[in-house]
């Protein structure tokens, strides 16, 4: 059978692109986000790499980022001491970007090419025939489609329907705190990235032209998830690890405004079952990577762009998922592996 109607659960990036990528290719998708708006995790940022920008652009998506977006120009290493050890510039185009800024970028224009999105849809069940899949809601409403696209996230709904034994996602050992401070207090090249390889942390600063703020995170080791802390306690403990450094950091990290966000790193090394017969992952529920690599939001676009191809070429859907999976499987496990290795260094 030929695949007309997708149902996706999840509105972020890999959702919301493989909505694109279907309708470009003549497929009807519908997306059903559980948050009830699109601004999740608002102060976290994220770039959006060379691969990432070029799938972008395949389904007509990279001038809508370019809009709320600055370009990741270079990348500058410095030590605890403030001394540079090295500097290359990064292969582009690269943006960076808020999350939030992102998301929104990707569901207006999946609104403005007629392409349905749902908010405070939260999936709680899905089943499967041979006709097709019905998908239920935590406010009690049913959709029917012909297949389920699982693009939920790394705590993913639809991978334990797939698969009730799939791994749990696994903590790093280390949490990642993003802020802002206002200004360029310490005088960075705009649009470029400073790492600073501290004494208890790893920072990473930009100031992206125009936006008047320098933006920062710091990743640094946790022996236990430290989930529920308040933007306050994040600050302070980011404070902490960078006290005893010569570096910018500190200074920064306390000049900052309220919009901080802390959380736990995880990742998935490896998922076992992508697909059954009528669901596929896409996105972090497939193989979500700690962010020290920054490529978890190029891997779901890059996921959206193959997956809707695979659908548009093949008629059975398991087929279609089964090319998908061929083309994604080893390229992004070893993309999370990497991911993980650079942020234990």
């Amino acid at each position: 059978m030929t695949v007309s109607k997708v149902i996706i659960a999840g509105g972020g990036v890999a959702g919301t692109a493989t909505a694109l990528a279907l309708r470009k290719v003549g497929i009807e998708a519908e997306v059903y986000e559980a948050h009830a708006s699109g601004g999740a995790a608002a102060g976290a940022f994220l770039t959006v790499m060379r691969n990432g920008m070029a799938a972008l652009a395949e389904i007509g998506a990279a001038e809508a980022v370019n809009a709320v977006s600055f370009p990741a120009r270079a990348v500058a290493l410095l030590n605890a001491q403030g001394q540079r050890l090295g500097h290359r510039p990064i292969e582009g185009p690269a943006r960076s970007l808020t999350r939030a800024a992102l998301y929104r970028a990707l569901q207006e224009l999946a609104t403005t090419r007629g392409i349905p999105v749902h908010h405070g849809k939260r999936m709680t069940v899905a089943s499967s025939g041979p006709d097709g899949v019905e998908v239920s809601f935590a406010d009690g409403s049913r959709v029917t489609g012909d297949v389920l696209v699982g693009a939920d996230g790394i705590h993913s709904r639809t991978r334990r329907l797939i698969d009730p034994y799939a791994p749990e996602p696994r903590y790093s050992g280390q949490h990642v705190v993003y802020g802002y401070a206002p200004g360029n207090p310490a005088g960075l090249d705009v649009d470029e990235y400073h790492m600073v390889r501290g004494s208890r942390a790893f920072f990473g600063l930009t100031v992206p032209d125009g936006d008047g703020r320098t933006w920062w995170f710091a990743r640094f080791h946790g022996e236990q998830p430290a989930a529920g802390r308040s933007p306050d306690q994040w600050r302070d403990l980011a404070l902490e690890m960078c006290r005893d450094d010569a570096t910018a950091a500190h200074a920064l990290i306390a000049s900052s405004g309220a919009d901080i966000v802390g959380s736990d790193s995880y990742d998935i090394p490896t998922t076992p079952r992508w697909h059954n017969a009528r669901m596929v992952l896409a996105g972090d529920a497939a193989h979500a990577a700690v962010p020290a690599a920054a490529q978890g939001a190029s891997m779901a676009i890059e996921d959206a762009v193959v997956l809707a191809s695979a659908l548009h070429d093949h008629d059975e859907p398991v087929t279609a998922f089964t090319a998908y999976e061929d083309r994604r499987r080893a390229e992004t496990e070893e993309m999370v592996a990497a991911s993980a290795r650079l942020g234990s260094q």
